[in-house]
């Protein structure tokens, strides 16, 4: 006689365990050939770096997304991958994470010989911010923001100092600085002049070697915190060559990365029409277009 509570309940384990496979691979296809219909309108090559909170299986365990050595690895390989006359868009929307992984990227970014696009639709922080400084244009939501970027200095227990106040402390204590204090303040030292150097490499074919390294001097050396939204007009003001409006599609696209589903949402409202979005910047003419 077949047991069919028994059926039922590995039946139904089955499905808990399948699913969210199942709905990743949905998601992911629906990614891609909304990311296809992009390059066919716009003609440029589309990458994506998007980091959200997710949870891991049915279990709901939370996994906390960053810039690390993957995701450079992913997206040099992209770049590589790329033809030299087709222009690239990196749609970008990260808190930051490893520099070295975000001065790989936004290196191989630089040296890519077409034009290059990052596109911020919500916000593009810290070593998002130093990526999006290697593009030949910065394409903005209105209320999209970038950050500073100030070296954070790892100390006891992992938590992150900045390296602009490790100096001023160091300054403010002279000679009873412990030997501790000496060490940061020597990293500190070190970690603010690399960042600056990277900057000014990456901007100053863009503004000019004087205002780059001005530039490079407001980001890195503590004039706000390290969470501090930079907003198009600031980094306009500064002389950066920020556009305000991005293609409808990527808000399009956005929507296919959900946040970690919650017991209860955290924002609720009625649908309205959608508002037509501004102006977009002009499209990049394809290689060999009149």
């Amino acid at each position: 006689m077949i047991d069919w509570i028994g059926l039922l309940f590995w039946l139904l384990l089955l499905a808990m365990v399948v699913s969210p496979h199942w709905q990743y691979r949905s998601l992911q296809a629906a990614r891609l050939r909304l990311m296809r219909r992009i390059e066919q309108r716009y003609g440029f090559r589309v990458i994506t770096m998007i980091h959200r909170q997710e949870r891991i299986g049915f279990f709901g365990i939370p996994f906390y997304r960053f810039i690390d050595i993957e995701d450079s690895e992913a997206i040099l390989r992209a770049i590589r991958s790329t033809p030299p006359d087709r222009p690239i868009a990196l749609i970008l929307h990260t808190p930051g994470g490893l520099v070295l992984a975000a001065a790989q990227i936004a290196l191989a970014l630089k040296r890519h010989p077409a034009k290059k696009i990052v596109i911020v639709p919500h916000y593009a922080m810290s070593g998002g911010t130093l990526i999006a400084l290697a593009a030949d244009e910065i394409w903005m939501d209105p209320e999209a923001v970038l950050g500073p970027l100030d070296p954070q200095i790892t100390y006891r227990d992992g938590v992150p100092l900045p390296a602009p106040s490790i100096l001023k402390a160091m300054k403010l204590k002279g000679d009873r600085a412990d030997d501790l204090t000496l060490i940061l303040a020597d990293m500190a030292e070190k970690a603010i002049r690399e960042v600056q150097g990277l900057v000014i490499k990456l901007i100053e074919d863009k503004v000019g070697r004087e205002r780059a390294t001005e530039i490079a001097r407001i980001l890195t050396e503590g004039s706000w915190t390290h969470d501090y939204p930079l907003t198009a007009e600031d980094l306009r003001k500064m002389g950066l060559p920020i556009k305000i409006g991005i293609p409808p599609e990527v808000y399009e696209l956005m929507s296919l990365y959900p946040q970690a589903p919650r017991t209860r949402p955290g924002v609720e409202y009625l649908p309205y029409p959608t508002i037509p979005p501004p102006a977009l910047p002009p499209r990049p003419a394809r290689a060999g277009s009149e």
